[in-house]
């Protein structure tokens, strides 16, 4: 985990996730507001969560939680084996967008849409990285091969672009003096919407729009799908 807390920023990590039959197990890079004393129902976070199974496919899973439980997971069949090498992982977090790179290619933009009714981010995070265990939704209700343990995560190159910020207000890391939150990088530029419609189109698996986009008015504003 960081020893700071963050208001926006662009942060990179690059990882290399267990290369055996890792059901069950799964390796996340994520920012997080969470605390100890906080109810899980109450905190920002963004994460990419690789789920560990047989082999390929490989799922990389996002999610946004905005001041509440989440709910706002996406699924992508990644087109090269995460086990054999390490890639670079990003999430661009500024008051516009949340965007989330695999290898520069943006695989998912959440907008700031707090004009229609929805929560953004706006808490001070910290940065993580883990590797923990679940048999119930990551699993499919299967138990875990323990006999392929030790399951081993790496992370390299651990990089952060970020506001430091106070617990309690993220106002003045919205500032156009950071160079994340400049014009550059109010919407993608016109090579990173190409590679994110072809992404959208030929990887992505799952997304919440899919069967609860009712409950979030932000699955009928998507300009780049």
């Amino acid at each position: 985990m960081s020893k700071h807390t963050y208001g926006s920023g662009f942060f990179r990590l690059r990882i290399k996730i267990p290369n055996k039959d890792s059901l069950g197990i799964i390796t996340t890079f994520s920012l997080t507001s969470h605390q100890n004393n906080q109810s899980a129902g109450n905190h920002d976070e963004l994460h990419f969560e690789f789920l560990g199974g047989p082999g390929k496919p490989y799922t990389l899973q996002t999610n946004v939680f905005s001041n509440d439980n989440g709910g706002r997971e996406e699924r992508v069949a990644l087109w090269f084996d995460p086990t054999a090498d390490f890639h670079t992982y990003k999430i661009l977090w500024n008051q516009h967008q949340i965007v989330f790179y695999v290898d520069k290619i943006p695989i998912r933009v959440f907008e700031n849409n707090t004009g229609i009714g929805v929560n953004y981010p706006s808490q001070a995070m910290s940065v993580v990285g883990s590797l923990w265990s679940d048999t119930t939704w990551a699993a499919h209700g299967q138990q875990i091969n323990w006999t392929q343990a030790p399951f081993v995560a790496y992370f390299q190159e651990f990089n952060i672009n970020g506001c430091l910020e106070d617990i309690d207000s993220t106002s003045q890391c919205n500032s156009t003096h950071y160079w994340w939150n400049g014009p550059k990088y109010t919407g993608l530029d016109q090579t990173e919407i190409v590679n994110y419609e072809k992404v959208r189109r030929k990887y992505v698996t799952y997304s919440y729009c899919y069967d609860r986009g009712s409950l979030h008015p932000e699955c009928g504003r998507r300009t780049l799908e």
